[in-house]
């Protein structure tokens, strides 16, 4: 084919308010939904094609309303984890001295050991805050029970108990509600969609922090079975976000400092650092932080990332470690590498005869672990639907607080298990009913921090409970856990899994030791760190971090195996009824996640089924006011370098020979910065490789600093003013356009342009044809609407759709 060697590109230059700068963009009509089904391991070409066996086919209705699973919403946008390599940046990159280069590496050290030590700053205060309040709270309700002798009375300390509990989440609850929504829950949902390349509204905002610390708090002390460890990791994410740019948004304060990694993908790697360190300050667990960012999130891996995230774990457990030996009177005494202490297994063992026992123990909490996974799931469609209103939200909060201080109080009014003082040691033991000398074993169980029942429940004597104590305990936490996750407060999942599960594993063991009295069994607190780490792998589906993280949390490397098999075998049952939660409720927002693993059914789809061919490209062709992308090919056809308007194409469907990718953000800095060279002629953004058509004009005169410094939030096209007389004026986007984007032919395969997305962090790829001609454009939304499914040993392909903004609720 000839090709001309006079190119030229150019478009509309549009108004302030335009659609194209703008994103503003009309309604997105859904494809119905379809969902391929085949068996597990016998997928073939004729069970793909056909959707007769089991076709789930969505009406409109259905789909669109709140809770629905097959839906994508558009208000996500992706981050953009790959490098501009334009003029900008190699002259940038040419100017930088070793020496400069050098000091860009300390820095990122220098940002790691401040997010370390910032993160366990903050778990220290969320740590002796709890602490305080909880005392406060608990003696002064013992102070009326001890004053009671029978039942007559009790209603003093329960209202008093009801009354505090209700003050203390209220709290929480408004600043959730009220304040930044996004606080709510763990956060792990959110900073997994952050590192996975998505861009969750406010997720890393200093706002989102306070709300998030302070929340944590009165929820724990308030008595929601919930735990402060999975807030911390959101906790450590924020300050690593911060931190690293060196300015404050909310406050409006720049530092001027580490102004280089105003960039997402260097934001990302210390947001990965933050996510470690939380996980670090939250168990004691440094390598099971860098685990858990590379299994749960980080997209993106190196040799240097992982040491720099090792890094900040260390520094943020010693740094916690060193806070709490000081406040309780050691300093030299380092024992405290973490929020929960799980206490030292030294003298507990397992035969290898029980690891059978353990493995039927793992698929209980498979079990146990889908039901939680499907309650939950139901509640949170329930709250999408009915729960909208704020004072709404706020008032279902405080129900489930009063309801967990009327479970706990009765638990304790009816389970009259009472030992003797002496047997342990007890912090605060509970008399209620019991004779002088007793306390009430229910009372060591719901009376106290869910860390310190996880602790008693390890470690007390094996005579410490009666089977009838753990059996009701075990089934009305678990109960109340399904209930409280997803509520509007700060609340961490990770401590409420392990102490239903620490609760039944400890009943499997004082069980087994009642009906075989013969045998030799392990001690009671095993299994019950057995049951623990079943109902939380049950639960959350996570494998190697996890194992890693409560070998290090327990400090014995013997249980590494066991707790290793029952995660996974927790996992594998789990996974047989349903998803992991946390994938549950990132799935329930709409949210275009994209998996490890390509979705291997969608074999014989290519490109050009999937990309989008309403594309705004730099040429002579008509505004698109429906555009929702935020990267515009530019591109050349043929021509000569005077004409206005291209030829006509014998290939309608392409838009010109690919130049280079410019992105919405860089156009607004353009507009903003007036980087243009004023021409009497129509308005046009234009491209050229015609040194007549226009001058550098100011071009050159622009830095990436300019670019860095609107960075994260640039401004929206309307607040850029456009004068009547710059509407006449040319762009020069040479410099600024990347000019070897990523492109795919439009015959590859989904599997492959899926592999690139997920590895490589991209934003959007340009789809060409053999001519290297623009077709269309692949985006993160077009990859994520397929994805596999399974269900009860059946895997298939489905596809979703991509809903407005407005039909999703904004909750995790």
């Amino acid at each position: 084919m000839q090709r001309s060697q006079r190119m030229k590109s150019v478009s509309h230059m549009t108004t302030e308010d335009s659609p194209l700068l703008s994103g503003e963009h009309s309604g997105i009509q859904p494809k119905m939904s379809r969902r391929r089904n085949t068996t597990e391991g016998s997928a073939n070409d004729s069970q793909l094609e056909s959707t007769n066996s089991r076709e789930n086919v969505s009406i409109m209705g259905s789909v669109t309303e709140p809770g629905s699973l097959q839906k994508i919403s558009s208000k996500y946008e992706s981050l953009d984890y790959d490098t501009a390599e334009n003029t900008l940046y190699f002259k940038e990159q040419k100017s930088y001295t070793p020496e400069e280069r050098l000091r860009i590496n300390i820095n990122r050290w220098v940002i790691m050991f401040i997010i370390g030590f910032v993160t366990a700053v903050i778990a220290f205060a969320i740590d002796i805050s709890i602490l305080l309040l909880a005392n406060q709270k608990y003696t002064l309700i013992k102070k009326y029970i001890d004053r009671c002798t029978s039942g007559d009375c009790m209603s003093t300390p329960f209202s008093l108990w009801v009354a505090l509990d209700v003050l203390f989440v209220l709290i929480a609850a408004v600043l959730v509600v009220y304040g930044e929504p996004v606080a709510a829950g763990s956060g792990i949902p959110q900073i997994k969609c952050y590192l996975n390349g998505v861009l969750v509204p406010h997720v890393v905002r200093m706002k989102t922090l306070v709300c998030k610390v302070v929340g944590v708090v009165f929820s724990v002390a308030g008595g929601l079975a919930c735990g402060k460890e999975g807030p911390m990791i959101h906790a450590g994410a924020v300050v690593a976000a911060g931190v690293s740019q060196g300015r404050s948004t909310t406050f409006n304060k720049d530092f001027k400092m580490f102004e280089y990694f105003r960039q997402d993908h260097e934001k990302r790697d210390f947001v990965s650092g933050g996510a470690a360190a939380g996980v670090s300050a939250a168990f004691g667990a440094p390598i099971g932080g860098v685990l858990f960012s590379l299994e749960e999130g980080a997209s993106f891996w190196n040799q240097s990332l992982t040491w720099r995230m090792f890094f900040a774990s260390m520094v943020s457990t010693f740094t916690l470690n060193v806070l709490l030996s000081i406040y309780r009177g050691d300093a030299m005494d380092l024992s405290n590498p973490g929020l929960i202490n799980f206490g030292t297994f030294e003298g507990q063992t397992y035969s290898s005869y029980e690891i059978p026992l353990f493995c039927v123990m793992a698929i209980v909490g498979g079990l146990l672990g889908a039901l939680f996974n499907a309650i939950n799931h139901h509640l949170c469609i329930f709250r999408m639907r009915f729960v909208k209103k704020n004072w709404v939200r706020v008032i279902e909060v405080l129900i489930v607080a009063v309801m967990s201080t009327t479970t706990a109080f009765v638990l304790i009014y009816f389970y009259q298990d009472c030992k003797p003082i002496g047997a342990a040691n007890i912090s605060r033991p509970l008399q209620f009913f019991c004779e002088d000398g007793q306390y009430s074993a229910m009372g060591t169980l719901v009376f106290s921090t869910p860390e310190e029942s996880i602790k008693n429940l390890f470690h007390l004597p094996e005579t410490s409970y009666h089977v009838a104590t753990l059996a009701g305990f075990a089934p009305a936490y678990f109960l109340l856990a399904t209930w409280t996750y997803g509520l509007f407060v700060p609340s961490g999942l990770f401590v409420p899994c392990i102490l239903t599960g620490a609760a039944w594993g400890r009943l499997w063991g004082v069980a087994l030791k009642s009906w075989f009295p013969a045998g030799h069994w392990g001690d009671a607190g095993s299994y019950a760190l057995i049951g623990a780490a079943a109902t939380l792998g049950g639960v959350v589906r996570m494998t190697i971090s996890l194992t890693v993280i409560l070998m290090e949390a327990t400090g014995n490397i013997s249980f590494g195996i066991p707790i290793m098999i029952v995660l996974m075998i927790a996992k594998w049952v789990g996974d047989f009824f349903n998803e992991g939660l946390y994938d549950i409720h990132i799935k329930l927002q709409g949210v275009p996640l994209l998996g490890w693993d390509a979705p291997v059914m969608a074999v014989g789809m290519n490109v050009s089924d999937i990309m989008s061919r309403k594309l705004v490209c730099f040429k002579s062709v008509e505004k698109d006011k429906t555009s929702h992308h935020n990267g515009f090919p530019v591109v050349d056809y043929l021509g000569s370098a005077d004409d206005e308007d291209p030829p006509a194409s014998n290939t309608p469907a392409t838009f010109g020979t690919v130049r280079g990718l410019i992105l919405r953000s860089q156009l607004i800095i353009l507009l903003k910065q007036k980087v243009s060279a004023c021409l009497a002629c129509r308005v046009f953004i234009v491209y050229t490789y015609s040194p007549r058509v226009v001058s550098q004009g100011e071009g050159h005169k622009l830095k990436l600093k300019d670019f860095r410094d609107a960075y994260p939030r640039f401004p929206p096209i309307r607040n850029v003013s456009i004068s009547q007389k710059e509407r006449e004026c040319y762009i020069d986007l040479r410099p600024f356009m990347n000019p070897s984007p990523y492109t795919v032919n439009e015959n590859s395969s989904l599997l492959r342009v899926f592999k690139l997305f997920r590895a490589l962090g991209l934003r959007h790829i340009v789809a060409v044809n053999e001519y290297n001609e623009v077709v269309g454009m692949v985006t993160r939304k077009d990859i994520a609407r397929y994805r596999m499914w399974s269900h009860r040993g059946q895997i298939g392909l489905e596809e979703v759709h991509i809903l407005e903004a407005s039909s999703i609720h904004d909750s995790f």
